[in-house]
C-alpha cells in the first residue's frame, strides 16, 4: 500500500512538472522570442521625412528641415552600400522593370538634334533715316509688315532747313562766276542732305523754292518697326522706320554643353519646320556663339537661310539635324534613351549592382551625341554593367522612398558656391543689430563644436535662441521670417540633443539657413568667411561661418581640425 502511494506521488509530480512546462515554459520562450524580434526591429528600424528622404534617424522625431513628423522608413538591408537599395521581385514585375547590359556603339553616323527659331538676319537689316530736319507732313508707309522697295517714296517732310538752303542756292547761282567756290559749297550742302543733282538743277532753273521734300527708301524689305507718326518733328539722322530684308534669315538654334564638341562652322544642317513638315531645307552652320548662357547652359548656333519663296517667317519653330560621324565609336558606350532621367542639370541612370539580386544604385552620367533611340555616354558607367532601361521612374521613386540618392535627392545638398540668388532686402537697423548680436553667439556655438563640448553647444544654442526670439517673425519681409523661424527650430534641436554627432548634424542645416539669411540682407556690414569641409556630412561636404580665415573644423574637432577651405566671403561691403 505504501509503495502504491509513493508511485502516485511521483506520477503526480511528473504530471505537474509537465503541465507547468507547457503553461509557463512555452510562455517564457514566446516572450523571449518576441523580445528578440522587437529588439531586432528596433535595431533595424529607421525614421525619415516624407518630404526630405535624405533625413535618416534611428528614432522618431521632427524633420530638422521642415519640422514634419518623421515616418518609418524601410528596414536596413545588410551587405548594401550607403546609396544602394533593393526592390522586391513582385514590385519589379508589376512595374515591368527591364534591364540591359551596357555595350559599345558600333561605328556609324549619329545625329545631333537641335531646336530653334527663325530670326531676322541682323546683318541685312537696316534703318531708314532722314538726312535733314523738318516736320513729317505725310507717311506713305503706315504699317509694320508693309513691303517697301528701293527708291520708293515713303514719307514727305516740310523742312525749314532746306528752304534756307535753297535760298542760299539761288543767291549763290547769281554769283557763281564771281564766287564759284561759294556756289559749289552751297550745292554740296544740298547733296549732303540727299537732294539729287536733278532736283538741285530744277530748283536753280525754275528759281522757285520747294517747301516739302520726299524721303526715298534706301533698300527693299519689310517694315519691322515704325518709329514716327505724321506731324512729328524729326532731326537730321533720326530713324523713321526699321526695315528687315526677309530674303535672308537666320535659323537660330540652342545647343547644350554636351553637344558643343560635335559642332563646327561649315557643317551641313537639315532643317524642318512645323509649317512644312514634309519638306527638308539644307543650310550650313555659319556661327557658333563663343559664350555659354549660364542660365540655360546653352550656346547659340546659327545658319543662314535663303528665303526666295518667302517660306520662312521670323518666329517659326524649327528643328535641325546634323549628321556627326562617330570617330571614336570603339571607345564609346551607347545606351537607350529610356534609361536616362534628366533633371535639367544632371543626367542619371540606375545601375543594377548585383546581377542575381534586385539591388540598384543611382549613377550620374555625361551624355554625348545621340540618334533617335540612343545616347552616347562619355562618363559615368562601364561596359558590362547592367542598367535599368524600362521602368526607370519607378526605380527612382523607390530610391526616394528609401532615402537614397535619386533624381530629386542629390548627394550635394548644400551649394558649394555659397551663394543663393535672391533679391536683397532692406531690413531695419534694429533687426541688423539683434542679428549681429545673435551671430556673435553663433561663433561661440561653433567654437564649442570645434572643442567637441556638448554642454557648451547646448548653452550657446539656448543663448542664441534668446537673442533671436525677441524678433517679431510676422513683421519680417519676404522669406527672412521663415529663415528666422527655421533657425530657432534648429537651435532648439541642438540644445536638446545630448549626442555630439546629432548636434553637428543639425549644425549643417543651421549654417545653410544662416548663409541664406545673410545673402538676403542688404548692406551687411560684418565680413563673414564661408568655409567648407568636403568630408563632412558623409563626404557630401558641409559649410560653416567664420570671422577668421583660419580653418577650425566644427564637424570633426581635433580629429581633423584644419580640414576645409574658404570658399566665399559674405558682407563686409
Amino acid at each position: 500500500m505504501m509503495k502504491k502511494n509513493v508511485v502516485y506521488i511521483i506520477i503526480s509530480i511528473l504530471i505537474g512538472l509537465f503541465l507547468g512546462y507547457l503553461i509557463f515554459g512555452s510562455n517564457l520562450t514566446g516572450e523571449s522570442i518576441e523580445e528578440h524580434d522587437h529588439s531586432a526591429e528596433v535595431l533595424d528600424q529607421m525614421w525619415t521625412c516624407s518630404m526630405h528622404p535624405k533625413i535618416m534617424k534611428s528614432e522618431p522625431g521632427d524633420c530638422p528641415i521642415c519640422g514634419m513628423d518623421l515616418v518609418r522608413s524601410e528596414i536596413k538591408e545588410s551587405g548594401l552600400a550607403i546609396d544602394q537599395f533593393s526592390m522586391t521581385e513582385n514590385a519589379m514585375a508589376l512595374a515591368n522593370i527591364q534591364t540591359s547590359v551596357v555595350g559599345m556603339k558600333s561605328s556609324e553616323s549619329l545625329e545631333v538634334k537641335l531646336s530653334g527659331k527663325i530670326k531676322e538676319n541682323e546683318e541685312t537689316n537696316t534703318v531708314q533715316v532722314t538726312h535733314f530736319s523738318g516736320r513729317v507732313e505725310k507717311l506713305l508707309v503706315n504699317s509694320v509688315g508693309d513691303k517697301v522697295y528701293k527708291g520708293q517714296t515713303i514719307a514727305i517732310l516740310y523742312s525749314p532747313e532746306l528752304v534756307a538752303a535753297q535760298q542760299e542756292l539761288l543767291t549763290a547761282a547769281k554769283l557763281k562766276k564771281e564766287q564759284p567756290a561759294l556756289y559749289k559749297a552751297v550745292r554740296n550742302k544740298l547733296k549732303l542732305r540727299k537732294i539729287s543733282e536733278d532736283q538741285i538743277d530744277l530748283i536753280e532753273s525754275s528759281g522757285k523754292i520747294k517747301e516739302t521734300f520726299p524721303i526715298h527708301a534706301h533698300m527693299s524689305g519689310v517694315v519691322s518697326e515704325k518709329i514716327v507718326e505724321e506731324g512729328n518733328h524729326v532731326d537730321r539722322g533720326q530713324i523713321l522706320y526699321k526695315i528687315s530684308n526677309l530674303k535672308s534669315l537666320w535659323a537660330s538654334f540652342d545647343a547644350y554643353e554636351n553637344q558643343i564638341s560635335s559642332l563646327k562652322i561649315g557643317q551641313h544642317i537639315k532643317i524642318k519646320t512645323n509649317a512644312y513638315p514634309e519638306m527638308d531645307f539644307d543650310a550650313k552652320i555659319s556661327f557658333i556663339d563663343p559664350v555659354l548662357d549660364t542660365n540655360t547652359r546653352t550656346i547659340t548656333v546659327r545658319a543662314v537661310l535663303v528665303n526666295k519663296d518667302d517660306v520662312f517667317k521670323p518666329g517659326m519653330f524649327i528643328e535641325g539635324a546634323i549628321a556627326v560621324t562617330n570617330q571614336e565609336s570603339n571607345k564609346t558606350i551607347a545606351i537607350p534613351k529610356s534609361a536616362v532621367l534628366w533633371t535639367g542639370k544632371r543626367s542619371i541612370v540606375y545601375v543594377k549592382v548585383k546581377s542575381d539580386q534586385p539591388v540598384f544604385e543611382m549613377r550620374e552620367v555625361t551624355l554625348g551625341t545621340s540618334n533617335e533611340h540612343e545616347y552616347l555616354i562619355l562618363k559615368g558607367i562601364k561596359v558590362g554593367e547592367i542598367i535599368v532601361t524600362n521602368g526607370t521612374f519607378t526605380v527612382d521613386a523607390a530610391a526616394q522612398l528609401q532615402g537614397k540618392r535619386s533624381m530629386m535627392n542629390q548627394a550635394e545638398t548644400i551649394k558649394s558656391s555659397g551663394k543663393e540668388e535672391s533679391e536683397k532686402i532692406n531690413l531695419t537697423d534694429d533687426f541688423k543689430k539683434r542679428f549681429l548680436q545673435a551671430l556673435s553667439v553663433y561663433f561661440q556655438l561653433k567654437d564649442a563644436l570645434v572643442n567637441s563640448d556638448v554642454k557648451a553647444a547646448s548653452v550657446f544654442s539656448e543663448k542664441m535662441t534668446d537673442r533671436l526670439g525677441v524678433l517679431n517673425v510676422k513683421e519680417l519681409q519676404d522669406g527672412v521670417g521663415k529663415y528666422v523661424k527655421d533657425v530657432l527650430h534648429i537651435l532648439e534641436l541642438i540644445k536638446e540633443k545630448e549626442s555630439l554627432e546629432e548636434q553637428r548634424d543639425y549644425f549643417i542645416i543651421l549654417n545653410e539657413n544662416l548663409e541664406s539669411m545673410i545673402n538676403k540682407m542688404d548692406d551687411f556690414s560684418e565680413q563673414i568667411y564661408i568655409q567648407k569641409c568636403p568630408m563632412a556630412d558623409n563626404n557630401k561636404g558641409a559649410i560653416w561661418l567664420s570671422r577668421e580665415k583660419e580653418i577650425r573644423n566644427p564637424y570633426f574637432g581635433e580629429a581633423m581640425l584644419t580640414c576645409g577651405s574658404v570658399i566665399d566671403t559674405l558682407g563686409g561691403e
